[in-house]
C-alpha cells in the first residue's frame, strides 16, 4: 500500500512524495534559484545528485578478536567463522559521535575542495547520539564552523544510506538545496556488555571476576558484531545527463521491529529505571536467525527490484555497495544474484559493523582505491533495525 503526501519544501517547486513500503525515485528536472543583480530570478537547471567528496574516521587502535576473548567464552575462530571479522575500533570514554563525524566530516570537505561555508544542509544518522536530545546533527555542526546550517537527524540504523540518498535527492530536487554533507556515525562501546575496557584495549593482562565474564558471554552475539567509526559523503546538485539516484527500493517494517532492539526507552516510568538497568534491558537484542534469513531474503529482493525497474541485469551493475553486518549474509546476496566476490567488496574484517557508518567507509575506501569511476552504475543495499531496507541505484 502506498501513502502519498502532496510536500512544498520550497514553495516555488511543490512535489509528490512517496511514503511506501515500496518506493520508486521519480524522474526529477530540478532548479536551483540565484537572485540576479536586479533582483530577479536566474534559474540553474539541474538535473542530478552527484558524489563530490567522501571521508572516514575509524577512532583508537584496532582491537583484535583475541583481547574479547579476555571478557568473555569467545575466540578469534569462533568470530571469524560466524561473521569475517577479525578486529573493529571502539571510541574511548567521552568521545561520542559528533567528535567522529566531524573528523570524518573535515576530510569528505578536503576531498570535495569546497569550504565548509558552501554546505548548505546537513544529514546526520546515528543510532548513538551524543545527548537523548538534541540530535548530533548540531554538534557536526558546530564544530565544522557552520552553526546554523539546518540539521536533520535520521534514524535507520544500519539502513540510513539508501534513505539518507533518498532526501538528499529530494532536497536538491526541490531546491532546497545544493550542496549537502551526509554524516553518518556509531559509538557501540557504550553498548558492550563488559566494563574491563583496559584489557579489551590490551592495556593490561588480568583475570576478570567469573559475574562479569558471564554476563559478557550472555550478550556475546550483540558484542563480537559491532564497531565504531563514521563516514561522510558531500553530495552536490549536477547538470550531468545521467547521473545521479536513478531508482530506490525502500521499506520499514515495524512487525520486525523486535528482531534487534533496545528494550529500554520511553514508554517506561522513569526511561532509566534501575531494575530495568540491572536485567540489562539497555543493551541491544537480537533475533541472529531470523535477521540473517530476513537481510538475506530482503536485500536481494530489493536489488533485483530496482534492477528491474530501470530494465538491467546484474551484470550491468559495476559494483554492488552493501551495509557490513556479517560476512554471511553478503555471501548469501551474492550467491542469490550470481556475483562474484569483487562485485560486492567488503571491508568487515577490518572493522565490524558500524551501523550507519558502514556504507560511507567502504565507499570512501574504494574511491580512493581508484574502484570507483565516472560513470559506474553502483546499487547501494542495507537493512537494519525497524526493521528498514533499502535498495539504491546510482550512477556515479
Amino acid at each position: 500500500m502506498c501513502y502519498y503526501a502532496r510536500i512544498s519544501v520550497f514553495p516555488a517547486y511543490p512535489r509528490t512524495c512517496f511514503f511506501a513500503v515500496s518506493a520508486r525515485v521519480p524522474r526529477y528536472t530540478p532548479s536551483i534559484i540565484d537572485r540576479g543583480d536586479d533582483g530577479g530570478e536566474e534559474r540553474e537547471e539541474l538535473s542530478a545528485l552527484s558524489i563530490i567528496g567522501t571521508g572516514r574516521y575509524l577512532p583508537g587502535r584496532p582491537i583484535p578478536n583475541e583481547n574479547l576473548a579476555r571478557v568473555m567464552d569467545t575466540s578469534d575462530e569462533w568470530i571469524r567463522k560466524r561473521t569475517g571479522i577479525h578486529q573493529r575500533h571502539f571510541a574511548e570514554d567521552g568521545q561520542g559521535v559528533g567528535e567522529l563525524g566531524a573528523r570524518a566530516a573535515e576530510r569528505a570537505i578536503e576531498d570535495a575542495g569546497i569550504d565548509p561555508t558552501e554546505i548548505d544542509f546537513i544529514l546526520f544518522a546515528t543510532m548513538t547520539p551524543d545527548h537523548l536530545f538534541p540530535g548530533s546533527g548540531p554538534l557536526v555542526a558546530e564544530r565544522l564552523g557552520i552553526s546554523g546550517v539546518p540539521a536533520l537527524d535520521i534514524r535507520q540504523q544500519c539502513a540510513s544510506f539508501p534513505f539518507a540518498l533518498e532526501v538528499a535527492n529530494g532536497l536538491i530536487a526541490s531546491g532546497a538545496a545544493r550542496t549537502i554533507l551526509f554524516v553518518a556515525a556509531d559509538t557501540h562501546a557504550s553498548l558492550m556488555p563488559f566494563r574491563d575496557w583496559d584489557v579489551v584495549r590490551g592495556n593490561v593482562s588480568r583475570t576478570i571476576p567469573r559475574e562479569d565474564f558471564e554476563r559478557a558471554t550472555a550478550h556475546r552475539g550483540i558484542a563480537v558484531i559491532f564497531g565504531d567509526g563514521a563516514s561522510a559523503v558531500i553530495f552536490r546538485a549536477t547538470d550531468r545527463e545521467g547521473a545521479g539516484l536513478l531508482r530506490s527500493e525502500l521499506r520499514s517494517d515495524g512487525g520486525r521491529a523486535d528482531h534487534i532492539f533496545i528494550p529500554m526507552g520511553f514508554s517506561r516510568l522513569p526511561f532509566n529505571d534501575p531494575e530495568l538497568a540491572a536485567s540489562d534491558a539497555h543493551l541491544p537484542q537480537m533475533k541472529g536467525g531470523n535477521l540473517l534469513k530476513a537481510a538475506v531474503r530482503e536485500l536481494s529482493e530489493l536489488a533485483r527490484a530496482v534492477m528491474e525497474q530501470e530494465g538491467i541485469g546484474p551484470e550491468e551493475v559495476d559494483l554492488f555497495i552493501a551495509h557490513q553486518a556479517n560476512q554471511r549474509i553478503n555471501d548469501a546476496v551474492a550467491a542469490a544474484l550470481k556475483l562474484s566476490p569483487e562485485r560486492i567488496p567488503s571491508n568487515i574484517a577490518r572493522y565490524g559493523n558500524t551501523s550507519s557508518a558502514t556504507i560511507g567507509i567502504l565507499l570512501d575506501e574504494l574511491r580512493h582505491e581508484g574502484r570507483i569511476q565516472e560513470g559506474d552504475l553502483l546499487c547501494f543495499l542495507a537493512l537494519g533495525a525497524g526493521l528498514h531496507a533499502g535498495a539504491s541505484l546510482f550512477r556515479y
